[in-house]
């Protein structure tokens, strides 16, 4: 039983909570009134829709900040946006199923929270012109999914009368949502997967439908959507492509606070990276100071810093480790990651290469392999833990009773670099660290697509047979080779994805007191005119123009990031 002071203390960090929570939706407040105060009347120019249903419910996220900004500094130019906005458009959203599903623990959520989530929508959007979208079963869409299983659904296509030329995939459109809320990858055929699958599929041809008839209604010049991956935002992409309408898509960049946005698929990360850039010395100084950082785990990844602490090896490791010939780490990913929808081309899944892993760890028993989960694949403190993990198959598979593997949870903080620096080569499946293993002049096996596969700079074989066969060559060699322009073009890439393509907000966000999320800081709305910020200037050009989105180099130095 807590103590009457741990009670005062609870007490007193909600209400602080519950202040600072009103001191920031009174920010909102007043930006918007002064955005909408501000903004010329619309200028001739066909209309930009944004959308996001999948970033946020009540409060800010890094990407629900992305988008209100965007508009806003749009707004301000003078060019006319439309919020396409849910108003109980969903059966099922996917931050409520997924909320609902790991906190209650039951098989069947129940209805989404919609009246906080509308709530937060007129405090964003107020002053905006605003389009509401709803949801209404379609009978004839509910008689053809009541009898299918979950692999027919995850499959299933429809095409009504009259909508789109061709059938919506939308089985296939849900898919990585369902995934996400479930936290798996695999998915059992039962009722309640079942019952989502339908819920999710009738929501998501709702919103292309109706996404459809605004695009008809007020022929926007672009659409700006959130990463195109979660089922809303993906069905509202298929259509505005079926349209003929030009979409951009945005995800967290890779340096605090920023931003990318692209024209592709932004999970992916598509970066072109121009055949004659080299880095200069103040560049090079520029990555090694970021280097540094991140090697002691001195960083945040969509807000959240994954490394508490960081620890080296211990005496007992490196006593076990001086048995063996040599040492591979293997590091993983989580699974239902939005990612994966673009790294499962060589193998269906994940597990799928760990299970051959485990083949080439039992053909090498002179070998230490040390397995690691990935950090956020148990995060603490969230409705975001795995129900597929790593873990389950390391003991599934009785991997951590083989002498020759040391398996390192997801919650052990132990330095990945320390293990890179020991190694003869690693074994990644499209996780970051097989770039930053490049970096420190290591072989890289790469079973997964990652965005840096897209260069020469990790072993990337072509077939499961072909990773196999270069993981045996590989052990069986005295010493693993690196090519030289792996690590230049490591290097090349980081330094583009980190300062090029990231576009930074740094200047308009902080930290929020609640963990994950994001506070405005204290700016004029004068700030968000794009002759006030490189960042804005680069998304007007793209959007409205469809150049690049990338910092030019020479603003670099006035949009680095300001202390949180």
């Amino acid at each position: 039983m807590p103590t009457p002071q741990k009670l005062l203390n609870r007490l007193s960090q909600r209400a602080s909570g519950w202040r600072n929570q009103l001191r920031q939706r009174r920010r909102i407040a007043q930006l918007a009134r002064q955005v909408a105060e501000n903004a010329p009347p619309p200028t001739q120019s066909a209309p930009v829709v944004v959308f996001n249903a999948s970033t946020r419910l009540s409060d800010l996220s890094l990407n629900a900040a992305f988008s209100l900004l965007t508009s806003w500094s749009l707004r301000l130019s003078g060019v006319p946006v439309v919020q396409f906005n849910c108003q109980r458009g969903m059966s099922q959203c996917v931050l409520g199923s997924a909320y609902a599903l790991s906190t209650r623990l039951q098989d069947y959520p129940g209805p989404p929270p919609c009246d906080t989530c509308i709530a937060q929508s007129k405090r964003l959007y107020a002053g905006g012109d605003v389009h509401a979208f709803h949801y209404r079963v379609d009978q004839d869409l509910a008689a053809k999914l009541a009898e299918l299983d979950v692999p027919a659904l995850s499959n299933f296509e429809y095409l009504a009368e009259g909508e789109f030329s061709a059938p919506a995939p939308l089985g296939r459109l849900v898919l990585p949502s369902i995934r996400w809320a479930l936290r798996r990858h695999t998915l059992p055929d039962d009722e309640p997967t079942r019952y989502l699958l339908r819920e999710y599929i009738q929501s998501a041809y709702q919103v292309a439908r109706q996404f459809a008839e605004l695009i008809r209604r007020i022929q926007p010049q672009c659409a700006v959507i959130f990463n195109g991956v979660m089922y809303p935002e993906a069905a509202a992409r298929w259509a505005a492509r079926q349209l003929g309408l030009p979409t951009v898509a945005h995800e967290v960049g890779f340096t605090q606070y920023s931003t990318f946005f692209t024209a592709g698929e932004p999970t992916a990360y598509p970066i072109h990276l121009p055949s004659d850039f080299e880095l200069n010395a103040e560049q090079n100084a520029r990555l090694d100071d970021y280097l540094s950082k991140r090697f002691q785990g001195k960083f945040t990844m969509a807000g959240i810093q994954f490394w508490p602490e960081m620890r080296g090896l211990d005496a007992a490791f490196l006593e076990k480790a001086a048995r063996f010939r040599q040492i591979v780490p293997v590091f993983t990913n989580v699974v239902y990651d939005t990612s994966q929808v673009h790294a499962n081309v060589i193998f269906p899944h994940m597990f799928a290469w760990l299970d051959l892993v485990l083949k080439v760890i039992r053909d090498h028993p002179h070998t230490l392999f040390v397995i690691r989960a990935h950090p956020d694949e148990m995060r603490p403190g969230t409705a975001k833990q795995s129900n597929e993990s790593v873990r389950q198959w390391v003991q599934t598979n009785r991997v951590d009773q083989m002498d020759n593997v040391v398996f390192i949870d997801s919650q052990e903080y132990i330095s990945s670099y320390e293990l890179i620096q020991r190694a003869k080569f690693v074994m990644v499946y499209n996780s970051s660290i097989g770039m930053e293993a490049a970096l420190m002049h290591k072989a890289v096996l790469c079973g997964g697509k990652a965005r840096y596969t897209q260069y020469p700079i990790v072993f990337f074989p072509h077939s499961p047979e072909a990773y196999e066969q270069q993981a045996q060559a590989f052990l069986q060699a005295e010493q693993v080779i690196v090519p030289t322009e792996f690590t230049r073009n490591a290097r090349r890439f980081l330094y583009y994805q980190l300062y090029r393509a990231s576009l930074p907000m740094s200047n308009y966000l902080q930290v929020a007191q609640r963990k994950g999320f994001v506070e405005l800081r204290d700016f004029s709305w004068q700030d968000l005119l794009p002759e006030r910020s490189p960042t804005m200037q680069v998304l007007h050009a793209g959007i409205l123009h469809g150049q690049p989105f990338l910092m030019p180099e020479e603003d670099l130095q006035q949009s680095e990031p300001r202390s949180a």
